[in-house]
């Protein structure tokens, strides 16, 4: 059993609670309320810490989801991925996914109340991790939980003179209790698909994405999305309980995982969609001037 110290933030208006393990990537493990609890745990800390294989609330760092290659350019730096080292892990295509900070344990607390933690990575200080993306800069965490809803904030600051490109994201994985998954109703805004082949990369078509509201029932999900607005919501309902998922700001991408054989839908605010790294149409944060991505997910 893995034993690292965890962070529980208590909501001083409900009896919900947050547990963030800052050892251990300061992913997100618990979202509960009464016993209750909203996160997709899957195969627990001890696999996401050993095996990267994801669980709660994982930062996917620098690149969320997959990249079609083991390299990609940068205003002319070619940056060649080697699997296995600097914290770079594959799927079962050979492709690099989720970044390189699964499990990464060189986060420091930097602030812990009752209900908030801010967390600090300097992630220009570890040269491994600068070869697999050599943009030095300072990865700062904060998380908040109050009136019901937990809010995590993520800053970018660029410690050198490049900027840093911005296609992180989260993969919050989500259910609700006692209620089979086949009769969650999953609610969606509207942006625009990007459908994705076999190995899940995106194909370059794209289409319209209506939103709405559609019973789960036994559909499996594992979509690419981009033009999502800033504030755009997202709900997951059964019962008399109801998730919302807002990118409040600086996540125009989006993907839906949602196996079918899996009590859980991840529901993943991204800074650039799938594959960006190498495909452009990414964000930069400059050197001096940091930029900030939120999204909240709100209990009701």
């Amino acid at each position: 059993m893995v034993d690292f110290d965890a962070v529980t933030l208590r909501d001083p208006s409900s009896d919900l609670t947050a547990t963030f393990v800052p050892a251990a990537g300061m992913v997100g493990t618990s979202l509960a309320e009464s016993g209750d609890e909203f996160l997709g745990q899957r195969r627990g800390l001890t696999a996401y810490v050993n095996n990267g294989k994801t669980m709660g609330i994982p930062i996917l760092f620098p690149w969320a989801n997959r990249l079609s290659a083991n390299t990609y350019e940068v205003d002319g730096t070619v940056v060649t991925l080697t699997p296995g080292t600097g914290g770079v892990r594959t799927d079962d295509h050979g492709a690099p996914i989720h970044g390189v900070l699964a499990a990464y344990p060189g986060w420091t607390v930097s602030t812990h109340t009752d209900n908030t933690l801010t967390a600090v990575l300097d992630y220009g200080a570890d040269a491994r991790l600068l070869a697999s993306f050599p943009f030095p800069h300072v990865l700062t965490q904060h998380v908040a939980l109050a009136d019901r809803t937990l809010t995590v904030e993520t800053t970018v600051t660029p410690t050198g003179t490049v900027s840093v490109p911005l296609c992180f994201g989260y993969h919050p994985y989500l259910k609700i209790p006692g209620v089979p998954r086949e009769e969650w109703t999953l609610s969606t805004p509207a942006m625009r698909h990007l459908p994705v082949d076999d190995t899940g990369i995106p194909t370059g078509a794209h289409e319209q994405w209506a939103g709405g509201a559609e019973v789960l029932k036994i559909t499996p999900y594992d979509d690419g999305f981009d033009q999502v607005p800033d504030g755009a919501l997202f709900t997951l309902a059964g019962g008399d309980r109801r998730i919302e998922v807002r990118f409040e700001t600086g996540y125009p991408a989006a993907q839906l995982f949602g196996p079918p054989n899996d009590d859980l839908i991840g529901i993943e605010p991204m800074a650039a969609p799938t594959d960006a790294l190498r495909r452009g149409g990414y964000r930069k944060a400059a050197p001096g001037k940091p930029e900030t991505a939120r999204f909240s997910i709100t209990v009701v």
